[in-house]
C-alpha cells in the first residue's frame, strides 16, 4: 500500500482530498515500521485508545446502528487505524498505515489520537455523535488549550477524513444480490431450521481488503468427499456433540458452546483491551496492536465470506437431518436439532476458528506465547474462563462451535489455517508489536 504525507495547513477544511488527488501528496515510505520523520513525542498512556475501543463495542451492542450488510470487523479496521495513523503522524514512531498527516511541532499525540477516533465513529454512526462528541469532551478535560492541543486536533481530524474518503469506494456499501440457494443435493447449502433465515454478508467477500491482494488470496482448498472416512468422522462427532439433547456433551463443553457465542471479534478486542491495559502499553504500541488486530479480522471476514459463498457447503443440521447418501459410516436423524440456532450462512470454514485463529497469532506476537489470560464475555455462561496462551483460548473458541451444532472439525481446521494465513500478512504489513 502506498503512503502519502499530508501537511496539516494545508488540509484544514479540505474534505474531498483522496489518493487520487496526486498533486497534494508526496510519498512518504514503503510500509508501517520505523519513520524517519522528526524526533520522537513521548506516546503516553494508552488509555484512550481502549476507551474508543469499548465506545465502539457498547455502540455495536445497540440493535440497528450497524448497518446490516456492512460487518463490523470493518468500523473496528476503520477505528484503530485512524488512531494509528494519527498517533503515528504525531509521534514519528511508526510509518503510518497509508496517509501520514506532517503534524505541527508539539502536536500532542494522544489528542491526535482521541479526535481520530471521535471522527470516524461520528462518520460511521452520525445518530450517536452526542455520544461521541461527550466521550471526547471528558477524555481531553484535563488537557489544557495550547498550541499542542490545537495541532494534535488538526492531525486526528485529518487522518480520520483521509482514511474515511479512502474506504468510501470499498465496496461495502454495496447492495448484496438477492440470494437463491442451490438446488437441494449433498452437500449443498440450504436455508436452516428453525427459522431459515436469509444468507449474510453474499457479497462481502469482493470488498477491498486493508493488506490482502483479494478476497481469495488465502481460499482453502475444498472439504473432503461426501463419501470419505473424514467426512463421516467430522459430522458423526457434531451429530454426538452439537445435538441439543446430547448425552456425549460434558457439562463444560455445554459451557464453552454457550460461553462463545457473543460475536467473535468484540470478544477478542474485549480480550486485547485487558491485555494493553494489564500490561500499561503505551499509547504507540496500543495503537499499533490494535491496529495490526482489526486490521487482521477486517481482512479475515473478506477471506470467510469468499470461502462460504464459493463451496457454499451445507451446515450440519441440513447433513445430518438428509444423512449422506454413498457413506455407509454416516447414519441420518431427521429429527436432530443443535444445541444453538444454526447461522445465516454456508459452513465451511468456521467463522469462529477463523476469526480466532487471526486475533491469536496478531496477540502472539505482540505479547508472547505463553500467557495468564482470563476471557470474559457477556453470555454469563460457563464463565470466565482461563488459558496460558491465546491459541489456546483460540482453538477452544472453534471447537465450541462442534459443540454449538453450528460446525464440523473440518470446518474448524480449514477457518483456522486461514485466520492465521491473513493475520501473517497483517503482522508484515505493520511490523513488529513487541516492545
Amino acid at each position: 500500500m502506498r503512503k502519502f504525507a499530508f501537511t496539516v495547513a494545508a488540509l484544514t477544511g479540505a474534505v474531498a482530498l483522496t489518493a487520487g488527488a496526486t498533486a497534494a501528496f508526496a510519498s512518504a515510505g514503503n510500509g508501517p515500521g520505523t519513520s524517519s520523520g522528526a524526533t520522537a513525542t513521548a506516546p503516553g498512556t494508552g488509555a484512550p485508545v481502549v476507551a474508543w475501543n469499548e465506545e465502539l463495542q457498547g455502540v455495536l451492542k445497540v440493535p440497528g446502528l450497524q448497518p446490516a450488510t456492512v460487518h463490523p470487523t470493518r468500523s473496528y479496521a476503520l477505528l484503530h487505524l485512524a488512531i494509528y495513523d494519527a498517533v503515528a503522524s504525531a509521534t514519528h514512531l511508526d510509518t503510518p498505515y497509508v496517509f501520514e498527516v506532517v503534524a505541527p511541532p508539539g502536536a500532542r499525540p494522544d489528542v491526535a489520537a482521541e479526535q481520530a477516533a471521535h471522527d470516524v465513529l461520528t462518520g460511521l454512526y452520525p445518530t450517536e455523535q452526542p455520544s461521541f462528541d461527550a466521550l471526547l469532551s471528558s477524555e481531553l478535560a484535563s488537557v489544557p488549550p495550547s498550541p499542542g492541543r490545537a495541532g494534535g486536533v488538526r492531525v486526528g481530524h485529518v487522518a480520520a477524513e483521509l482514511l474515511l474518503d479512502l474506504r468510501a469506494g470499498d465496496g461495502s456499501a454495496a447492495t448484496p444480490p438477492a440470494f437463491t440457494p442451490p438446488a437441494a443435493a449433498p452437500g449443498a447449502y440450504q436455508l436452516t431450521p428453525p427459522n431459515f433465515p436469509a444468507p449474510v454478508f453474499t457479497n462481502w467477500g469482493s470488498v477491498t481488503p486493508f493488506v490482502l491482494s483479494r478476497g481469495d488470496q488465502f481460499r482453502p482448498g475444498p472439504p473432503p468427499a461426501l463419501t470419505s472416512t473424514a467426512w463421516a468422522q467430522a459430522i458423526n462427532e457434531v451429530q454426538a456433540l452439537g445435538q441439543d439433547t446430547s448425552t456425549a456433551r460434558t457439562a463444560d463443553q455445554t459451557n464453552e458452546a454457550k460461553f462463545w457465542a457473543p460475536p467473535i471479534w468484540t470478544t477478542w478486542n474485549e480480550i486485547a483491551d485487558g491485555q494493553v491495559t494489564a500490561r500499561h502499553a503505551d499509547l504507540e504500541q496500543t495503537a499499533k496492536v490494535l491496529a495490526t488486530l482489526n486490521v487482521a479480522l477486517a481482512d479475515t471476514s473478506i477471506g470467510l465470506y469468499d470461502a462460504k459463498y464459493h463451496y457454499l457447503f451445507w451446515r450440519p443440521i441440513t447433513a445430518i437431518r438428509a444423512g449422506t447418501p454413498g457413506n455407509p459410516a454416516v447414519t441420518a436423524n431427521p429429527a436432530w436439532n443443535a444445541l444453538a440456532a444454526t447461522a445465516a450462512d454456508p459452513s465451511y470454514p468456521g467463522a469462529h476458528s477463523t476469526f480466532s485463529a487471526a486475533a491469536a497469532a496478531v496477540l502472539t506476537a505482540a505479547f508472547g506465547a505463553r500467557v495468564n489470560l482470563t476471557v470474559t464475555t457477556d453470555t454469563p455462561v460457563g464463565g470466565p474462563r482461563h488459558f496460558t496462551s491465546f491459541d489456546a483460548a483460540a482453538a477452544e473458541a472453534g471447537l465450541s462451535r462442534i459443540f454449538a451444532g453450528q460446525h464440523t472439525r473440518i470446518d474448524h481446521v480449514a477457518g483456522a489455517q486461514l485466520g492465521h494465513e491473513v493475520a501473517q500478512v497483517a503482522l508484515q504489513a505493520f511490523g513488529p508489536l513487541g516492545r
